[in-house]
C-alpha cells in the first residue's frame, strides 16, 4: 500500500512538469488500439489523425521540457556565477572590514598621541621658553662670576688680615720679650744698687 505522498510523487515523476503527459500517452495508446481495431477506413483515418495530433502534443511537450531544461541549466550557471560573485563580495567585505579595523587602530593611536602631545604642550607652556631660559642662565652666570670676584677679594682680605695678625702677634711676642728683659735688667740693677749701698754702710 502506498501513502498519499508516494502516489503524488510517482504521478509527478510520470507526468513530467504536470502538463498531462501521462494522459496524452494513455490517449495515444487507446487511439492506437482503436486504430488497430477500426472497422472502416474513415474510422481508421480519424484515429490516425488523433494519433498524429497526440504525437504533436507530445513532441511539443517534449520540446517545451527541453527548453525548460536548458533554461534551468542556464539559470543554474547564472546562480553559480551569482554565488561566486557573492563569495567574492563577501571576501572583499572581509578584507574591507580588516582594513577598517587597522585604520581604526591607527586612528586610536593617532588620537592617543595627540592627547599626549596636548598634555605635554600644556606642561611646556607653564615653563619659560628656551630664549628666556638662556637669558636667565646668562644673568646667573654673570652673578656667579661677580660673586666669585667678591669671594676672591674676601679671601685676599682674609689672607692679608691673617698676615697682619701674625705680624701683630710676633710684635706682641717681641714686645713681651723685651718687657721681660727690661724687667729682669731692672731687677738686676736694683739688686746691684742695694748691694752697693750695703757695702758703703759697712
Amino acid at each position: 500500500s502506498f501513502s498519499a505522498d508516494e502516489v503524488i510523487r510517482k504521478r509527478l515523476l510520470i507526468d513530467g512538469d504536470g502538463a498531462g503527459d501521462d494522459r496524452r500517452i494513455n490517449l495515444l495508446v487507446k487511439s492506437f488500439i482503436k486504430w488497430c481495431n477500426s472497422g472502416s477506413q474513415e474510422e481508421g483515418y480519424s484515429q490516425y489523425q488523433r494519433m498524429l495530433s497526440t504525437l504533436s502534443q507530445c513532441e511539443f511537450s517534449m520540446g517545451k521540457t527541453l527548453l525548460v531544461y536548458d533554461m534551468n541549466l542556464r539559470e543554474m550557471e547564472n546562480y553559480e556565477k551569482i554565488y561566486k560573485d557573492i563569495e567574492n563580495s563577501i571576501a572583499a567585505a572581509h578584507e574591507k572590514i580588516s582594513e577598517c579595523k587597522k585604520q581604526i587602530l591607527q586612528a586610536k593611536r593617532i588620537r592617543k598621541n595627540r592627547q599626549e602631545y596636548d598634555a605635554l604642550a600644556k606642561v611646556i607652556q607653564h615653563h619659560p621658553d628656551r630664549h628666556e631660559t638662556l637669558k636667565q642662565l646668562e644673568a646667573l652666570g654673570k652673578e656667579l662670576q661677580h660673586l666669585s670676584h667678591i669671594k676672591e677679594n674676601v679671601e685676599d682680605k682674609l689672607e692679608l688680615r691673617r698676615k697682619q695678625f701674625h705680624v701683630l702677634l710676633s710684635t706682641i711676642h717681641e714686645l713681651q720679650q723685651t718687657l721681660e728683659n727690661d724687667e729682669k735688667l731692672s731687677e738686676a740693677e736694683e739688686s746691684q744698687e742695694s748691694q752697693m749701698e750695703t757695702e758703703t754702710k759697712q
